[in-house]
C-alpha cells in the first residue's frame, strides 16, 4: 500500500530525493548546514529524541529532564507516534532494532 502525504508536491519530492541521495553523516551534516538554520537542526533533533524517549516507554516527567523539550512538543510528538504517518515509528525501528 503507497502512502499519499498531504503536502506532496514537486518541490517535496525533490527535497526528498536530495535527501535520499546522502550516502555519509558528513553529506548529512554539510547539507542540512545549507538548508537549514542551526536552530531548525537542534529542533528536529530534539524530536527525534523525544520521540525515542517516548517510544522506550519514558514518562513526559522524564522525557522533559532529559530533552529540556517543552511539554508542547513532548505532547505534539507523542500524539504523531500514536495517530501520525508512522514516521517517527518506522525510522526508530530502523536505528534502534528491539532485542
Amino acid at each position: 500500500m503507497s502512502y499519499e502525504s498531504k503536502f506532496k508536491n514537486k518541490e517535496v519530492d525533490e527535497l526528498f530525493k536530495a535527501i535520499l541521495a546522502l550516502e555519509t553523516e558528513e553529506d548529512c551534516y554539510r547539507f542540512f548546514e545549507d538548508i537549514c538554520t542551526i536552530n531548525e537542526i537542534h529542533s528536529i533533533a530534539q524530536r527525534l529524541h523525544v520521540a525515542k524517549l517516548l517510544y522506550e516507554h519514558k514518562t513526559y516527567n522524564e522525557v522533559e529532564d532529559i530533552t529540556k523539550a517543552s511539554t508542547a512538543t513532548i505532547s505534539r510528538v507523542n500524539k504523531c507516534l500514536i495517530y501520525g504517518a508512522d514516521g517517527y515509528r518506522r525510522i526508530l525501528e530502523k536505528i534502534y532494532p528491539q532485542k
